[in-house]
């Protein structure tokens, strides 16, 4: 883009924003360890789910010191619920290098961030943009999808040339300064108006920088992976007000407390759907008298258990009270 368009352009975008952006809770101070937590839970997951875990999380680790010293089991407690779990990991490894490392102040620099674990090119972009107020393209989503729509992209984005191209078209946008409300207002523009499949054209306060010619059908991604249906058996023994669990065997829940594996029934007890990466998975649950390597936790203090499972717990608890 021409410079003296973009700089039109940017005028025209941050006076929408300024009336329109959203108010998030890491907007408010936009220190570098609260956006670097915020990124960390945006990773995979959606703003309104994000918000109430942010707070709570700020509460209990209100500083990188305090996120570093605190012990694992406590990270993935606060993490609880919102889950791809390797996410809390990495950040409770970050915070622990960015304290050794870096005498507990995060980077400002691109090539320092990818340095940390659980950083690659877009995180660092973003905590350059929005804790540093660089002007670095940041390629979320969202910014993707405005970016394709302005230059009316219509390739595959998720090639390395597609790539390649919305880097450069970003950049080309950029103001010479002033990253964080540039980066703001087109996350903002892409979730409220320029919207997946159903773009609000006419309220657009950049619609006469847009070049696309049918908006509904860009940016232009690969095909959606097949779902494959997994039934995943779990044991329920409980006991005065106590319940019976096991450690996660694997990489995927590490850290977490699982239902014990369980038998296949004609008669589960309760069924617990849900999705994680391109499986949907029916958590089916049976009854079963406890095994001696299961250990007993109280139903009122039970540790770190992903979401599928607390919810399992739940119905069965909701189920047993009804009887």
């Amino acid at each position: 883009m021409l410079k003296n368009t973009a700089v039109d352009f940017n005028k025209a975008l941050q006076k929408w924003f300024r009336v329109h952006g959203r108010v998030l809770p890491w907007r408010s101070n936009p220190s570098p360890y609260a956006v670097l937590v915020s990124e960390f839970m945006l990773q995979q997951t959606t703003v309104t789910a994000v918000q109430p875990y942010f707070q709570r999380w700020m509460k209990r680790f209100p500083d990188v010191a305090a996120l570093a010293a605190a012990p694992e089991v406590d990270v993935m407690k606060h993490w609880e619920g919102l889950g791809y779990y390797s996410r809390a990991r990495n950040l409770h490894r970050a915070a622990k290098a960015v304290v050794a490392q870096f005498a507990g102040s995060v980077p400002g620099d691109l090539d320092l961030l990818r340095t940390l674990p659980g950083i690659g090119p877009y995180t660092a972009s973003a905590i350059v943009a929005f804790a540093f107020d660089q002007p670095v393209p940041v390629l979320d989503a969202n910014i993707q999808r405005v970016v394709a729509r302005l230059f009316d992209f219509k390739e595959n984005i998720s090639t390395a040339s597609g790539k390649r191209f919305l880097d450069q078209a970003a950049s080309s946008l950029l103001p010479k300064k002033g990253g964080r409300l540039q980066a703001s207002a087109l996350m903002d523009l892409g979730a409220t108006l320029c919207r997946a499949g159903q773009p609000d054209c006419p309220a657009c306060p950049v619609k006469a920088f847009c070049r696309a010619t049918n908006p509904s059908l860009l940016p232009v991604k690969p095909a959606k992976k097949t779902i494959t249906p997994v039934e995943d058996w779990r044991a329920v023994s409980m006991r005065k007000g106590y319940i019976f669990l096991v450690p996660s065997p694997g990489p995927t829940w590490k850290g977490l407390w699982l239902l014990p594996p369980g038998e296949p029934s004609s008669e589960p007890l309760a069924e617990i759907s849900y999705a994680i990466t391109r499986y949907k998975v029916r958590l089916r649950l049976v009854d079963a008298e406890p095994l001696q390597d299961w250990q007993a936790f109280s139903l009122q203090n039970l540790p770190p258990m992903p979401s599928p499972h607390r919810r399992a717990v739940k119905a069965i608890v909701a189920q047993k009270n009804n009887l």
